[in-house]
């Protein structure tokens, strides 16, 4: 139980609060603008609050809280009265020391520009320094829902003779940059424009690829270099507070899209330090935040920004996010309060803290990827071509019937995940209103592409061992393959990764398939993905926004985040794919091409197409293709499980995972 000395909680659960008595209730409460002193103005913002002439907050709100300072659940005259009495110095005045918390989301991000932002764990902390044209908040009900951030409201799209349709945003008065320097419109065209540039290498820098312009941008020469390098999207600033950005056509969850870090706005003179991301001493951002101190591999400390518009109403003066990936160390750290939220906790921490552990629907799928440019074939198979790649096809998809995912989520993971049979998760929403996942495939008797009911384990075994017979040999006496070649599985340090790496590890095993596990950290294991040296990978999925081709487009052979290598390398000259969208309306029919010239023009037809009901029977095409490939093993439907104190009140997430501390407070 947290102990208060003099007017503050102990330096042990770093969390500092003013003692709620006497005056200095008042002053905490009275200070509407948060800048630690009470000013007549806010006695007579109080007063007019109390006479009605100024709207009246809502009762839940933060600024109703700051304003009724005896706690009575109204705002009095008597409210301004004390505020006015103590701005006078009539009573005695206590300064206010910020208020904090320590939560751990995950290692160290490596980069806080947010072109290069690639967990959700970077993308809460980023939430919380840079405001977005829009943000995710949570509606009276505690819903969910995305609002004007940046931007004073959300607009409507016009449509245009050519097709496409533009959206206008004013942004809101009193923007300002960490440095002071004021918050333009041409900070978000110039942001964009640099996070759509191949030459940036924004791993999310695709999910632009719905703006006109970006097309021209990305088309590339033989080497790689922009054939169009003066070519730009189609987003303009009008003046200073006007944005006005082109669509190809409509794009139905565009406002959550623009909520993603990679849209944030970014300044030209800053960004021109390519050191900018990674350190506290250059970084300028202009959220709710700023970044006040970050000790690499140790510690990031945000705190409030007084200088933005929505200053009075954040509670939270400071957050300090654990950079750690130490469970043990996470652990005794909140077990001794020194921290008030862990994300990423196991069946252990639900066990040691059972009334601190809480679970939430999350948009996402856990799997393990192959790299498709590592070779599987047996020496000597005689498969070459498009022949080669089905039989590898084929033996990854064998691989995937040996993994019994019901086992996985009872006796492995156990914090109340579902086996997963698709890629799209549960959750996301089809063309009429039912999950997508649930007309994945086509399979009698079960959803998706597996059968994940603990009954089918030994017949997909049985399956599994037939196909890879056909490539491999096999003692009929040992019941194992003779001449199977070693799989290098990588995964990011997590005692939870190590135990689904271990399974799969024993599970094949069993047949003398050898698995060599390789533990990185996490920037470690994001360069073996990057360079390819695996075979397969642990790897995760968090939809960006409610809508099946954020799963989708991240395959395409440009993708940042796409770790198989699908389309790229030696796989990009690979003739084994076929595509026919004469059914759909489309006049696209490709036999025995590159993924390039299937998938990657199907995600750019699904982008183009307005026939809702088409679309989506599109997206259902793609992840057919995608399955198809074998590249991609589901395991398990993710439940966004996490350790939080129960007297941290005003915490809320996203479906996407980002985590939002900015309107917490501490309650005894």
């Amino acid at each position: 139980m947290r102990r208060c000395i003099a007017i503050a909680l102990t330096v042990a659960v770093l969390l500092t609060l003013t003692v709620f008595t006497g005056s200095a209730v008042a002053l905490f409460k009275g200070d509407l603008d948060r800048d630690g002193k009470i000013i007549a103005g806010e006695a007579r913002q109080i007063l007019r609050m109390s006479a009605k002439l100024d709207p009246v907050p809502a009762p839940d709100s933060q600024e109703f809280r700051l304003a009724d300072l005896n706690g009575d659940g109204q705002i009095l005259a008597d409210d301004a009265r004390t505020t006015l009495r103590i701005s006078a110095k009539l009573e005695d005045t206590v300064t206010v020391e910020s208020v904090s918390i320590t939560v751990c989301l995950e290692t160290d991000p490596g980069s806080l520009d947010p072109v290069h932002c690639v967990t959700t764990g970077s993308a809460s902390v980023l939430c919380h320094l840079f405001s977005g044209l829009t943000r995710w908040s949570v509606d009276a009900d505690g819903h969910p829902v995305v609002v004007p951030d940046a931007a004073k409201a959300l607009p409507e799209c016009e449509e245009n003779e050519d097709g496409t349709v533009t959206y206008t945003y004013v942004l809101r008065d009193g923007l300002k940059w960490s440095d002071g320097k004021p918050v333009t419109a041409g900070d978000f065209v110039f942001a964009w424009n640099r996070a759509a540039s191949p030459l940036t290498e924004a791993e999310y820098g695709y999910m632009l690829d719905v703006i006109d312009g970006y097309g021209k941008m990305n088309d590339l020469l033989m080497d790689g270099t922009p054939a169009n390098p003066d070519a730009k999207l189609n987003v303009v600033a009008v003046d200073d507070k006007t944005v006005k950005v082109a669509l190809v056509n409509d794009v139905p969850y565009w406002n959550e899209l623009i909520a993603c870090p990679v849209f944030f706005p970014v300044r030209e003179d800053v960004a021109a330090d390519p050191e900018w991301g990674y350190k506290a001493e250059t970084f300028v951002c202009n959220g709710m935040y700023t970044l006040a101190d970050w000790q690499h591999d140790a510690s990031i400390t945000i705190v409030r920004n007084a200088a933005h518009p929505d200053a009075a109403n954040v509670s939270m003066d400071e957050i300090r996010f654990l950079l750690s990936e130490d469970e043990e160390d996470i652990f005794e750290k909140f077990q001794e309060e020194e921290l008030v939220f862990a994300d990423e906790v196991t069946p252990a921490a639900q066990m040691a803290f059972p009334g601190a552990f809480r679970t939430m629907g999350e948009l996402g799928t856990y799997y393990f990827n192959w790299n498709v440019n590592a070779e599987i074939l047996p020496e000597g198979s005689g498969l070459s071509g498009a022949a080669a790649e089905k039989a590898r096809a084929e033996i990854r998809r064998a691989i995937a019937l040996l993994i019994d995912r019901s086992y996985i989520v009872e006796n492995v993971a156990g914090i109340g995940q579902a086996p997963a049979s698709t890629f799209v998760s549960t959750g996301i929403t089809d063309a009429d209103g039912t999950e997508f996942y649930l007309h994945a495939g086509s399979n009698d008797g079960f959803t998706g592409y597996y059968d994940v009911s603990p009954e089918a384990a030994a017949d997909n075994r049985d399956k599994a061992i037939e196909i890879l017979k056909k490539y491999y040999g096999w003692d009929d006496a040992a019941e194992t393959f003779t001449d199977f070649p070693t799989l290098k599985y990588v995964y990011n340090s997590s005692s939870a990764h190590k135990a689904i790496a271990e399974y799969i590890r024993d599970t094949l095993a069993r047949y003398d398939i050898a698995v060599e596990l390789r533990e990185e950290g996490w920037n470690e294991y994001q360069a073996v993905l990057e360079h390819g040296d695996f075979t397969l990978a642990r790897n995760g999925w968090i939809a960006d926004f409610n809508d099946p081709i954020t799963f989708l487009d991240m395959w395409i052979s440009l993708s940042g985040n796409n770790s198989s290598g699908l389309g790229t390398y030696a796989h990009s000259s690979v003739k084994a794919y076929d595509l026919d969208l004469t059914p759909y309306g489309v006049d696209l029919k490709v036999k025995n091409g590159t993924w390039g010239e299937t998938y990657d023009a199907l995600i750019s037809v699904i982008k183009r197409t307005k026939d809702r009901d088409v679309r989506y029977k599109l997206m259902h095409l793609a992840e057919d293709m995608l399955m198809e490939t074998g590249c991609i093993c589901p395991i398990y439907y993710y439940t966004d499980a996490f350790l939080i104190d129960p007297h941290l009140k005003g915490f809320y997430a996203s479906p996407l995972g980002y985590k939002f501390f900015a309107y917490t407070s501490y309650e005894n």
